[in-house]
């Protein structure tokens, strides 16, 4: 165990450095992390939501080195490569609904590349529509736009004055979704200008809301109603996205889909910092254009960097090859095993589950409405 004093060269994340307890880690393999004194720790967080196949999959090791010997950076402006594009097909493959694939490097990029996406995608067009739509008990990532889109509080009071205005819908939960709908009609009946330009959402589960679980019809329901009001809906699946609930993405729950979608931490299997944002053709032509001033102005160092896109290829051909879905099956079904075994104890109420629990229509849902996906 580290006890950092004030001459500890390295600042952790979310942590009061002093007093602090840090536990240096040496090696991890499966499931498991060592600590550099042989301790043994299940990794039940996977490393932040971040690997997916176990730490040190040979599978994706071999493919960075692989990458590393042949080109493992280069400027993505103005330049490609065979690995960036690769990467694109495989993620459009599994979301079909898209079209197009932009590269960053985090979570937090990703949500803040959507952003402008949607900002941006009205502008081009010389409309008028700046104000975004939250859960009141988001969390999005923790740069000036991601902020501004999440909860207000603790972690962003001293930011406070720096972060623009949105609108707060009521934090889902299984109890409130009827309420959360209609307060959804009312704020854009409300808004007489029509200026809301996008809703974003955290599919299914609010993680730092305190894993807030709610059906995937009511996110159907406010998919729907986003159309039909010209509301560009944006998924944030960093945390739900590559098998988290279930399925692929949370999203492939609902029959309407989201216009962009925002993917990270576990995209390259834990490996690399990596993320993405993928589109529909209808947002990307809004910035195909002969003006150069409608291009989308965001761009990073490291870009589509050839290391992260060979983790993202490798990592998406072992959902292929071994039994990932499979795994996450028997994984489901544990879990919904485990909460009927709590719902036994008169001490532990509000329990809840994901996975295959939606997928097996173990909730009813009949009380919402869906209609069939609109297309752009």
């Amino acid at each position: 165990m580290i006890l950092p004093n004030e001459n500890y060269p390295v600042w952790h994340p979310y942590t009061q450095m002093k007093g602090a307890e840090i536990i240096p880690i040496a090696r991890g393999e499966g499931a498991r992390l060592y600590s550099q004194n042989g301790e043994e720790y299940i990794d039940a967080i996977s490393s932040w939501w971040t690997n997916i196949h176990g730490h040190a999959h040979p599978h994706i090791a071999n493919a960075i080195f692989k990458q590393a010997t042949s080109l493992e950076q280069t400027i993505f402006a103005g330049f490609s490569h065979e690995p960036a594009l690769l990467l694109a097909q495989k993620l459009l493959n599994r979301i079909p609904f898209h079209q197009k694939v932009f590269y960053t490097d985090n979570g937090s990029t990703a949500v803040e590349v959507a952003l402008k996406m949607a900002l941006q995608f009205w502008s081009n067009q010389g409309i008028r529509k700046s104000k975004v739509v939250c859960f009141r008990d988001a969390y999005h990532g923790d740069t000036f736009g991601a902020m501004s889109m999440s909860a207000r509080g603790v972690f962003t009071q001293a930011f406070q004055p720096m972060l623009f205005d949105v609108i707060f819908l009521d934090t889902p939960h299984m109890d409130n979704e009827e309420e959360v709908i209609a307060q959804y009609l009312q704020l854009i009946q409300a808004d007489k200008n029509q200026e809301i330009a996008a809703f974003i959402f955290e599919p299914l589960v609010l993680g730092s809301a305190g894993m807030l679980i709610y059906h995937p019809q009511l996110l159907d329901r406010l998919l729907e109603i986003s159309k039909q009001y010209n509301i560009l809906a944006i998924a944030d699946e960093v945390m739900t996205g590559f098998g988290r609930t279930g399925e692929f993405l949370a999203t492939d729950y609902c029959k309407n889909k989201p216009d962009i979608i925002c993917l990270s931490k576990g995209i390259t299997g834990g490996f690399m910092p990596f993320a993405a944002t993928t589109c529909t053709q209808y947002i990307y032509d809004a910035f195909y254009s002969d003006e150069k001033t409608k291009m989308l102005f965001h761009g990073h160092s490291y870009t589509a960097n050839p290391l992260g896109c060979a983790a993202g290829i490798a990592s998406l051909e072992l959902f292929e090859v071994e039994n990932t879905f499979k795994n996450i099956d028997r994984i489901s079904q544990s879990h919904k095993k485990f909460a009927d075994q709590l719902k036994t104890y008169t001490g532990v109420k509000n329990i809840h589950t994901c996975g295959n629990y939606f997928a097996h229509g173990v909730s009813d849902f009949r009380k919402f409405r869906v209609s069939p996906s609109h297309s752009r």
